[in-house]
């Protein structure tokens, strides 16, 4: 079958990708998607069950530990990685079509940051596919850096961001827009967002930030009749010109600690946070500041999604929950149990959420009521939110036992 390839119009690409790169309905090329907000086209097929037995197309061993979701693009899959005891950040491909390892090449070597939080890992970000190259974002020793690599694994560049004290961890992926390429990493030391040359690395704006740790995405989005580049954390909602780093404006109304990335619905942004408190609001995206709804619900580590005027959030303590998007009224709560590391995923009208047991809930994006489709368990152990990429759900997963181990699945037909 032909690869039936198409070009994404750039509104609000979750890593923003050049506004004419091509890609598949099939590729999953950032975080959060091609769309920025998690969401997939609902392809025949698309399993709703699984197990080890079962719709599993196949499965690969991944050496290291990493946190950050598979980047699926053409016949190819990138995931970042980090070998704990001999002390190097990797990035791994594999062949898509058998999960067979194409190559692998180290990015860093040396001493690991100290600090993370038992909950986060030295490869907690997403490798970024722009069409032509791919970036990632470490924190090795003391500095964080930005790489660019060849669709080989060549590493073309590398840049130092800046000084980093770990607090928790880091998770700020890469985001590119048309020559840029965007990194962001506050620290509690004084932490930096730089615009720096996709081709070079040659860095071509920065914006000093607060002296606060923080750990979200920046993401492009059309909203207010512009497109801009908006970000929370630090206690701040910001909205930058991804081109010149510009400040579009700048309000309160952000927890100091943030790790979700916001979403719209191209009139407000819809943001949360978890330290030193729960808050979730949403935001006229004007630059007024705004505040048109807010509750204390606790969605600090899974993004939104956003669907027909309703969100849908899977809480990190284990609920499901539906709000109107308009007015925060909640359409209704459902317990699904366990904690929830990773960001749910949508495909059509389905929501596929994973906890951090490996449980992954199947239920309906339907404002009237929760109606559940199916539940499936993979591994121990998830932190990686899972992938959608045609008829195929890719899952990431971690099993204990004497010795963690971690393994990709390619859950769909063989």
């Amino acid at each position: 079958m032909h690869r039936l390839v198409f070009v994404f119009l750039f509104i609000g690409l979750a890593n923003g990708l050049a506004a004419e790169t091509k890609f598949a309905p099939t590729d999953w090329p950032n975080w959060r998607g091609p769309t920025s907000d998690g969401q997939a086209p609902l392809v025949d097929g698309l399993p709703t069950e699984w197990s080890e037995t079962k719709n599993v197309a196949w499965k690969t061993p991944i050496p290291g530990r990493g946190h950050g979701t598979p980047t699926v693009v053409g016949n190819r899959i990138y995931l970042a990685t980090a070998d704990e005891e001999e002390m190097f950040q990797a990035v791994l491909c594999l062949d898509k079509a058998d999960g067979k390892v194409a190559w692998q090449t180290k990015v860093h070597e040396g001493q690991f940051a100290i600090g993370l939080n038992k909950h986060a890992s030295h490869a907690g970000t997403v490798v970024v596919h722009d069409g032509e190259r791919l970036y990632v974002n470490f924190v090795i020793g003391n500095r964080a850096f930005a790489s660019a690599l060849s669709l080989d694994g060549k590493v073309l560049w590398q840049k130092p961001v800046g000084n980093y004290k770990v607090h928790q961890g880091y998770g700020s992926s890469p985001m590119v827009y048309r020559n840029i390429v965007v990194v962001k990493a506050d620290t509690k030391i004084g932490g930096a967002i730089v615009g720096l040359d996709k081709k070079t690395g040659r860095e071509l704006w920065r914006r000093e930030r607060p002296n606060l740790p923080n750990y979200t995405t920046p993401v492009v989005v059309e909203a207010a009749g512009r497109l801009q580049m908006v970000f929370c954390g630090c206690e701040l909602i910001t909205s930058l010109d991804p081109l010149t780093g510009k400040k579009l404006w700048e309000v309160p109304g952000s927890t100091e600690e943030c790790v979700s990335t916001l979403v719209t619905d191209g009139t407000h942004i819809f943001v949360s946070g978890g330290w030193p408190k729960n808050h979730t609001a949403a935001i006229v995206a004007d630059g007024s500041g705004k505040i048109v709804w807010q509750n204390r619900s606790r969605v600090y580590v899974p993004s939104m999604l956003i669907r027909d005027g309703y969100l849908y959030v899977t809480m990190d303590d284990g609920f499901a929950i539906c709000w109107n998007a308009a007015t925060g009224k909640q359409q209704w709560k459902e317990r699904l149990g366990g904690k929830f590391f990773t960001s749910p995923v949508m495909a059509g009208n389905r929501v596929y959420g994973t906890n951090l047991d490996g449980k992954t809930f199947v239920f309906e994006a339907n404002p009237d009521a929760f109606k559940p489709i199916a539940t499936n368990r993979l591994g121990d152990e998830v932190y990686a939110s899972p992938v959608v990429s045609g008829d195929r759900l890719y899952l990431r997963v971690a099993f204990k036992g004497d010795e963690r181990r971690e393994v990709l699945y390619a859950i769909g037909a063989r």
